[in-house]
């Protein structure tokens, strides 16, 4: 990992999987951010501008209460120029789902349970097809 380490946000209901993400992240170099809630994410994107820091890529859980990860997306693509990759680290499985995602702009779909070096080696593609 290079001095500089990429800044990664976690979006996702549930504290366990924050939790164990944000380890596996960290060891593996990256500065993490973490959330699990809409409003979470809109501090960790204003914090993140005030300090003129970079979210790099954003690991982005599709069922959230009160605001999917499809909605929370939409709203970040508002606010966030340019965009950075998102990768869909979610349970559902569907093929609609993926296409939605797809839709969207995702970079990558993630189905759980997943390891923590397929995140790692999918967080590295998506920062490799964004140098391009």
């Amino acid at each position: 990992m290079a001095s500089n380490p990429k800044t990664i946000m976690i979006v996702d209901d549930e504290r366990d999987t924050l939790t164990l993400l944000r380890l596996a992240l960290r060891k593996a170099g990256y500065q993490v951010l973490v959330a699990a809630s809409w409003e979470e994410v809109a501090e960790r994107v204003k914090e993140s501008h005030q300090e003129g820091r970079a979210i790099d890529v954003i690991v982005l859980d599709l069922m959230i209460p009160g605001r999917s990860g499809f909605d929370i997306m939409r709203s970040l693509q508002v606010v966030m120029i340019p965009m950075p990759p998102v990768i869909m680290l979610t349970a559902v499985t569907g093929f609609d789902q993926q296409v939605q995602a797809r839709t969207l702009g995702v970079s990558r779909y993630l189905t759980k349970p997943t390891t923590p070096k397929k995140l790692i080696d999918t967080i590295e593609a998506a920062l490799a097809e964004r140098k391009k």
